[in-house]
């Protein structure tokens, strides 16, 4: 081994990289813009408060639990309020106006009977809710004492509005597999694809035609838009989907797809990754008329879709995040597809939710936007 050709190889790198400002520059500013912007959503986000609205328990037991929640030593701010029946508190929680239903059944001489039913759309979230929510039920129970008929035992079950209460992260977390990933991938292929249209020649010379730039970039996005829709339906499948592959010689049985349960339509699920994954394709083309290099496409990955996967409710919801944060969510294109594709994944909303609606339509502004933006943006660089 030649110690001198291996320098040279290695100066060569570094050389390279010097006359690439930009990715010199993102070689160190990204991964800071990461770390800082992952710190502040840690660091200074709302620490969450819990809403509790109880139906069926005597006055003096509903006091007795809003004084052992103001005395408990708990890092979230829990308030606890009152519904006329049974239907009611589950109707505030399904309506998403409180977190938790406390159903109670307290009858002279018998137990205190408790049903917590939470919407069942987050599993790990509910258990440290019905955690603390337990906590405070047995002070209040014990607080009261022989004042309060069958104050002991206290019996509590769990109910859930939407999902099974056996419902696993994975349930759970689909629609964000199904958001993100599509997103992440089709922005590559696009970016990537479109650069090599600029290298090779083929842009130049179709602006060369009396082909406008909106019809080039319309002409793009149906071209890359077929191979993202097969990208998106392939993921889709594969979420929804369940292909037990039976043992074969030496080779044991095995299964094919996730086989996660939906209780909405998956074709609209669908729809909604699909107009997320269109609005990826339109990005990758607007951004890759920046970059010069395959290289610079990825360097766009921490700018671009790191994030949005910090702030589009992916780990955390938005309205945990700092007030800054919260507003730039409100403008990216995940917020809305993962928002959506958890309403009708995890809680059957269709198309009459206003909700849903609102989504599809942001998705599909987007998509637009940037197919404008695209268009504007080759204009200046030809010129």
């Amino acid at each position: 081994m030649n110690a001198r050709r291996v320098l040279a190889v290695a100066r060569r790198i570094a050389e390279g990289f010097r006359r690439d400002h930009r990715s010199l520059g993102l070689l160190f500013a990204a991964p800071l813009l990461v770390t800082a912007l992952l710190g502040w959503v840690i660091r200074d986000s709302a620490a969450g408060s819990l809403h509790v609205v109880v139906a069926g328990a005597p006055g003096v037991f509903v006091d007795a639990l809003r004084d052992a929640a103001a005395n408990a030593d708990l890092e979230i701010d829990i308030t606890i309020d009152t519904a006329a029946d049974e239907a009611a508190a589950r109707d505030a929680v399904k309506a998403g106006d409180a977190d938790v239903a406390l159903l109670a059944s307290i009858q002279s001489g018998g137990p205190i009977e408790l049903t917590i039913a939470t919407d069942g759309t987050d599993p790990a979230a509910d258990a440290a809710r019905i955690g603390a929510l337990q906590g405070l039920a047995a002070r209040a129970a014990a607080s009261l004492g022989p004042g309060l008929p069958g104050a002991s035992p206290l019996e509590i079950t769990r109910e859930t509005i939407y999902l099974s209460p056996d419902a696993n992260q994975l349930d759970v977390l689909a629609p964000v597999f199904l958001g993100i990933f599509a997103y992440f991938f089709v922005f590559i292929l696009t970016g990537i694809s479109f650069l090599r249209e600029r290298i090779g020649g083929t842009l130049e010379r179709l602006l060369a035609t009396p082909v406008t730039r909106a019809e080039i970039v319309l002409g793009y996005s149906l071209g890359f838009g077929f191979f993202a829709t097969l990208q998106v339906l392939v993921l889709t499948l594969f979420v929804f989907g369940r292909l037990v592959v039976p043992e074969i010689g030496p080779l044991p049985s095995f299964t094919i797809g996730l086989d996660v349960q939906t209780v909405g339509s998956p074709f609209l699920a669908f729809v909604v990754a699909l107009l997320l994954a269109i609005g990826a394709v339109n990005l990758g083309i607007f951004l890759s008329t920046f970059a010069r290099t395959e290289l610079q496409i990825l360097q766009f990955i921490p700018v671009v879709i790191v994030p949005q996967a910090l702030l589009g409710g992916v780990f955390w919801p938005v309205e945990r995040l700092p007030d800054v944060l919260q507003a730039v969510a409100r403008v990216l294109p995940v917020t809305y597809a993962v928002d959506a594709l958890r309403e009708v994944m995890l809680k059957g909303a269709d198309l009459a939710s206003d909700a849903v609606r609102l989504d599809v339509v942001v998705l599909a502004g987007v998509a637009l936007l940037f197919v404008v933006l695209a268009s504007a943006t080759i204009k200046r660089e030809v010129a």
